[in-house]
């Protein structure tokens, strides 16, 4: 999978993306960019655990490769191994004529953080500290989480905090998410902390990954969650037939462009949001809070 390990007795890992490779060199940025104003090339997407309670069909890891007894890295020794990483990541592209000498500095010294690469970070007992610490580094940080742990999500305070939204009830939230156990009252939980936090004034965000044939048949509900919850934004994105994904499920899974957007204009009638920016290549639309919902 090309992860960097911080530590050999742990699964915190790194791992440059593709959208950061492109954007070194001269390329396209990725969503995040487009929607948010983030930088790809200073950009690094880690984790610090590879432990998950979910097994999402539309999961691009490995469920069969877990660490066995794993150790929890202190949040000082992951943040001060970050450059490291990322520069040995990026190895290779120095030399190369299409990266200039700022993009090179600027992507060894990065300054956002994506805390999304796998795995479920609230499972790793010191999140809010490593927040925390790379909020001080001057870092931005987005922060991806299932919403089964809300009480360790309330604690976290990121740049902008994201929790996934993979059904509308509970048999299909089982049939996709797959959990170890039934979390769907925490999700709820969850989702409805997101709202409280953005009437505070932090940036919360949902993200739906449709997944065509299973969790696409209600539109209008994913609207009632969203509109329920508050969330500052929405982010409704295609499955994408990659990695161990393609074990568990066929092409024929993934939408099309114009199907996630014939499945967001049956949403925005029932829900106070609007379409904030439109990226067909990641086959995504972000969806923003009414002003005056």
């Amino acid at each position: 999978m090309g992860y960097l390990f911080f530590d050999p007795s742990s699964s915190a890992s790194l791992k440059p993306c593709l959208w950061c490779k492109r954007a070194l060199t001269g390329g396209e940025m990725c969503y995040k960019h487009q929607f948010y104003g983030i930088s790809s090339h200073r950009c690094v997407q880690l984790t610090p655990t590879l432990r998950c309670n979910h097994r999402c069909l539309f999961c691009w890891r490995s469920f069969e490769h877990e660490h066995p007894a794993e150790k929890d890295l202190p949040p000082a020794e992951i943040v001060n191994r970050i450059p490291f990483l990322q520069k040995k990541g990026l190895a290779g592209y120095k030399i190369s004529p299409k990266v200039t000498p700022q993009r090179w500095d600027e992507a060894i010294n990065p300054d956002q953080v994506a805390i999304s690469l796998s795995g479920e970070p609230t499972l790793y007992p010191y999140l809010p500290e490593l927040i925390e610490m790379l909020n001080q580094k001057g870092c931005t940080t987005f922060l991806v989480s299932n919403g089964t742990n809300p009480d360790e999500l309330r604690a976290c305070r990121p740049y902008q905090k994201y929790v996934s939204l993979t059904a509308t009830d509970r048999d299909t939230y089982l049939k996709v998410a797959q959990p170890l156990e039934d979390y769907w009252d925490r999700l709820q939980e969850s989702l409805v902390s997101l709202g409280r936090e953005a009437d505070q004034g932090a940036r919360t965000a949902i993200r739906i990954t449709v997944v065509k044939g299973i969790n696409d048949h209600d539109p209008e509900g994913f609207a009632r969650l969203i509109q329920e919850s508050g969330a500052s934004f929405v982010e409704v994105k295609s499955y994408m037939h990659v990695g161990f994904s393609q074990r568990r499920l066929t092409i024929k899974h993934m939408p099309l462009n114009q199907e996630i957007e014939a499945f967001v204009q049956a949403m925005l009638p029932h829900c106070d949001y609007t379409i904030r920016g439109e990226n067909s290549q990641s086959r995504v639309i972000c969806l923003e809070k009414s002003e005056n919902a």
